[in-house]
């Protein structure tokens, strides 16, 4: 088969599902041109964060090189480069990506704001991605959202969180009319509306936790852990909702039907955002403690995040198991709809095991977080014929899912197995204090994986820029 007959024969088969999701399936209907310009908009900028975190990824290695090492001018690049690699790979993708979906999620109301929103958060973004380079600081890798201590790149993080605010708050106030909320679409909606709603609620978490805790340590890595735990936990609750209206999205696209009536989906989103809501009984019953201020968002985020992926999941992987017939242009989101699902029960299956702060906690992260970024690299690919750009390359985008989900699936298990034999999260070198074969094999295993998963990462970069190199 010539690549130009599989590219009509996808293109075929999108528009057949495209058809099929007009007769109540969950699928969303696309808006109007402006909110799609908007929305690739927001996908620019989190493929650029990818981009951004994979440079950063190189210069992590550079700056363990023998002699290559000695042209970094300042001291301790590693962590001021991992820093930024975090941000960008987690806090600005996913954030990005939720600007896409939130777009198409809304009316054109107010659409200059929204490009407002984009454009601040990409400042933002630009910003955090300079400060290495333009205003040297101490790197404190702080969970949630490691920190880099200078004026400038605080600059950047703040005006990328006021560009999120302005996105969330316009998610909010443009809702799309009425008839564009009934049957399947009306739970997507729902889904990506508790989304909206979770990062309004970690956004003032954010700023209520600046307000409690004890001043007078702002150098240190246990402030700034104080200072975005409440938030970050709540921020994962958007993430969630966010995969979760993905997955019934993904599963309609392979033609999926799934035992939920759409009333059911909904309330299954609904109260994957219920937990949310407790966060100000925890503000407000424990601001004097900080230690059961931290073990109660970490209690309420084992207890409340299964409350809905797990019925969900159930239900999509029963759907997608059933189908027969899957159409050529769908493999792509099939794959990345299985992938993620594994990853994410994996992830949280690890969650039950945390103790000790070693790398089992690094290994339920990077399940839940890689599943959440396989659903993400799923409806990207999904979108793009919709925003108007060329049908990707159907063989490469449907490998990379599988490509991604090995390497993260190896390098979990890596994560597990050195952890259960005690090697501590954080730490590089000679401080892993890897004595033993197990530790060693386990660590190996470890990069296997993270190298196999980069891979899987380039491959959607390479698919998603050949897309979008011209509109279709």
């Amino acid at each position: 088969m010539s690549a130009t007959y599989q590219q009509v024969e996808g293109e075929q088969a999108a528009g057949a599902v495209g058809e099929e999701k007009c007769k109540g399936g969950f699928a969303l209907s696309m808006p109007s041109d402006a909110s799609r310009k908007l929305a690739s908009g927001w996908l620019w900028l989190g493929i650029a964060s990818l981009v951004g975190a994979g440079l950063f990824a190189i210069l992590l290695v550079l700056s363990r090189t023998p002699y290559v090492q000695d042209i970094f001018p300042w001291v301790d690049f590693f962590h001021t480069a991992l820093v930024v690699h975090v941000d960008l790979s987690v806090l600005l993708w996913f954030m990005a990506f939720a600007g896409v979906l939130w777009s198409l999620n809304s009316s054109s109301r107010f659409i200059g704001i929204g490009w407002l929103a984009l454009v601040l958060a990409a400042v933002g973004a630009a910003v955090i991605v300079l400060s290495p380079f333009i205003a040297v600081g101490k790197p404190l890798m702080s969970n949630y959202v490691p920190v880099i201590q200078s004026t400038f790149f605080f600059t950047g993080l703040t005006i990328f969180a006021i560009g999120v605010a302005i996105l969330v708050l316009r998610s909010l106030v443009a809702i799309p009319s009425a008839d564009l909320w009934r049957g399947g679409e009306a739970s997507i909606r729902i889904g990506f509306y508790a989304a909206s709603i979770a990062t309004l609620v970690a956004l003032i978490a954010f700023g209520w936790s600046y307000n409690i805790i004890p001043q007078g340590v702002f150098e240190s890595t246990q402030y700034y852990d104080l200072l975005f735990w409440g938030g970050g936990h709540v921020l994962q609750f958007t993430y969630s909702l966010l995969m979760l209206a993905g997955w019934l999205w993904l599963a309609n696209a392979c033609g999926a039907k799934i035992p939920l009536t759409p009333r059911l989906a909904s309330a299954l989103l609904v109260l994957g955002l219920l937990p949310v809501f407790y966060a100000p009984v925890i503000y407000l019953s424990f601001a004097g403690d900080m230690g059961s201020y931290m073990e109660q968002f970490t209690q309420l985020m084992k207890v409340g995040g299964a409350f809905a992926p797990v019925p969900l999941g159930l239900a999509v992987l029963y759907g997608i198991g059933a189908v027969k017939n899957l159409p050529a242009a769908a493999k792509p989101q099939r794959a990345a709809l299985l992938s993620s699902i594994v990853l994410f029960a994996i992830g949280g299956g690890i969650s039950l095991m945390i103790g000790d702060s070693n790398t089992i906690i690094t290994a339920h992260y990077h399940g839940t977080g890689g599943a959440i970024s396989l659903a993400f690299m799923g409806l990207a690919i999904h979108l793009l014929p919709r925003l108007g750009y060329r049908t990707p390359d159907l063989k490469w985008a449907t490998l990379m899912s599988y490509i991604y989900g090995t390497g993260q699936l190896l390098h979990i298990i890596g994560l597990l197995w050195s952890g259960g034999y005690g090697v501590q999260r954080k730490v590089a070198g000679a401080a892993q204090g890897l004595h033993g074969f197990a530790q060693t094999a386990g660590m190996g295993l470890m990069g296997l994986g993270g190298l196999i998963a980069v891979i899987g990462g380039i491959m959607f970069l390479v698919v998603v820029f050949k897309a979008m190199r011209r509109p279709a």
